[in-house]
């Protein structure tokens, strides 16, 4: 059985078989915890030397040249051209107008 993200990726889910085996293999691998080790684990909220590591490791990096959100009018044609290129066409639309920009910037 597959699932399908926001983002439109496809995952396979493992059908029960699989699931058996996947679990079979992890309990085999040596890194089982009982449930008196895993009521020892302590959030990292609890160790503040990592919190900030796993807070900065968590999401996209940031942008040394970060966009910035506009409101602005587009004749309807533009819109309807640039939205039925597909997925991304806010970045293709950017790129039109980089070209623009650098083509006049002199």
């Amino acid at each position: 059985m597959f699932v399908t993200t926001k983002s439109g990726r496809k995952i396979k889910l493992p059908n029960d078989t699989e699931d058996a085996e996947i679990t079979r293999q992890a309990l085999a691998d040596g890194t089982y915890l009982s449930d008196e080790e895993l009521a020892q684990l302590k959030p990292v909220t609890e160790f503040s030397e990592l919190e900030s590591a796993v807070k900065a490791s968590v999401g996209r990096p940031m942008s040394n040249n970060p966009k910035k959100p506009i409101n602005i009018r587009l004749s309807p044609e533009v819109l309807e051209y640039f939205r039925a290129t597909g997925k991304g066409w806010q970045t293709r639309m950017d790129s039109v107008l980089r070209e623009y920009v650098e083509s006049h910037h002199r």
